[in-house]
């Protein structure tokens, strides 16, 4: 019974949103409050089904954010971004390419927030619509995410599962690994993005030069993507180890800020252009996914992946690549990829075949599956919730437009890449 209970919560939620795409975050509190007065997630559960170190990432860099915008910084970078490109065709895709080239080593959700405040700049100047090279940009973060052991919270789990190191990621015994099959599929993107944008063709140029008020929050900005970096060197480092670091470094500029200006004013300011309808709509999903993991659903679908595919090499991959697809669409990645680590395992060695094989498929689609909506993946989630805060309404079939070519081009190469060069001879 409480799993059908969690089926209807979980399919309306969803149909909510789509419905009543203002209104997100609430519905997402909404249900969440349900599965916890159904009892179907223990009280005594909520709190540790919160990822509290990405609340604590966002909140830590979107105050270091808004201090780099407050500063002038993205006005200055997006002007020689102008400079060397040649229409705002160019200027989405190299938007698109540097975002997903920094999410290759850091954070997914970082990303977006340091980002994204450039395109918009950009946008500013050139007085058009935000919201494709928003869109672009989330996306393109969330796809290169699976590049490096450190770019994704996804791939730490898979490398921790198959006692991977960094540089298994690039060359695995002797093969090359994951970072050339998301690389190849983000390099695919290109000439999708010059079909999706082949209409912006407005020449761009920048003769201005923005003075940098201050900066401070741009050194705050790279040292705690350097902090990032190193931290994820650092073994047996605590969960929430990334969101001590953007604490950290957000209370230190608020801290020189109020230095600077003798005055409490700044941080207020700070404080108040928080976008705090992301972290709820965020808190809420999270305490939504852990509810159906505790009703079993989650194990279900994984069982019923593995099940299906049966001692079919090419049969099981296939389902896990686009089954994970399909689910990390609706799902949260990381408790669906924790519980399909320890099956794959069970399947590998039932069907005598490497288990990387199995694995590089499952990071394959359940990383690369959260593009398809723009609640799929916490990169989406942040960058839609920047649009809002720019007063752009970003709707499901909005984001689809874009998100589904990106995410079937590179999830078509992965597939494809991972079965040639690791499926068993």
């Amino acid at each position: 019974m409480q799993k059908i209970i969690a089926i209807v919560i979980f399919v309306l939620m969803y149909v909510l949103m789509v419905v009543l795409p203002k209104r997100r975050a609430i519905v997402a509190l909404s249900a969440a409050a349900i599965m916890i007065i159904a009892q179907i997630l223990p009280v005594g559960k909520v709190l540790t089904a919160i990822d509290w170190n990405v609340l604590m990432m966002l909140f830590g860099t979107m105050v270091i954010v808004d201090y780099f915008i407050e500063s002038k910084m993205p006005n200055r970078i997006a002007e020689v971004l102008l400079r060397i490109s040649k229409n705002v065709l160019w200027v989405t895709i190299i938007m698109s390419l540097f975002s997903g080239l920094i999410s290759a080593f850091i954070d997914n959700v970082a990303t977006v927030l340091m980002v994204a405040p450039v395109g918009l700049a950009i946008c500013k100047k050139l007085k058009i619509n935000p919201v494709p090279m928003i869109i672009s940009i989330a996306v393109s973060s969330n796809l290169q995410g699976a590049a490096t052991l450190v770019g994704d919270t996804t791939s730490i789990m898979l490398a921790a599962a198959d006692n991977m190191n960094f540089n298994d990621f690039f060359v695995m015994n002797g093969k090359p690994g994951m970072f050339f099959a998301v690389e190849l599929g983000a390099l695919l993107t290109v000439p999708i993005m010059m079909i999706l944008f082949r209409k912006n063709t407005q020449p761009v140029n920048s003769t201005e030069h923005t003075p940098v008020t201050d900066y401070v929050p741009t050194i705050t900005m790279l040292g705690h993507v350097v902090l990032l970096i190193i931290a994820s060197f650092i073994p047996d480092t605590h969960p929430c180890t990334n969101g001590f670091i953007c604490m950290a470094c957000g209370v230190l500029t608020i801290v020189w800020e109020l230095i600077k200006q003798k005055s409490a004013a700044g941080m207020k300011h700070s404080l108040k252009a928080l976008d705090y309808d992301t972290m709820l709509l965020l808190t809420g999903l999270f305490i939504v996914i852990a509810s159906i993991r505790e009703a079993g659903l989650i194990d279900d679908i994984a069982g019923f992946i593995a099940n299906v595919g049966g001692t079919n090499k090419f049969l099981l991959f296939t389902i896990i690549v686009w089954g994970s697809v399909v689910i990390s669409a609706f799902i949260d990645n990381i408790p669906y990829v924790a519980t399909m680590l320890p099956l794959l395992a069970g399947v590998a060695a039932a069907t005598n075949v490497e288990p990387h094989f199995l694995y590089f498929g499952l990071l394959v689609g359940a990383t690369l599956g959260g593009n398809l909506t723009p609640i799929g993946a916490s990169a989406n989630i942040t960058g839609v919730g920047m649009l809002r805060k720019e007063g752009y309404e970003v709707s499901f079939g909005d984001f689809m437009k874009i998100g589904v070519p990106f995410t079937l081009t590179a999830v078509i190469t992965g597939y494809l890449f991972v079965w040639i060069i690791w499926a068993p001879k």
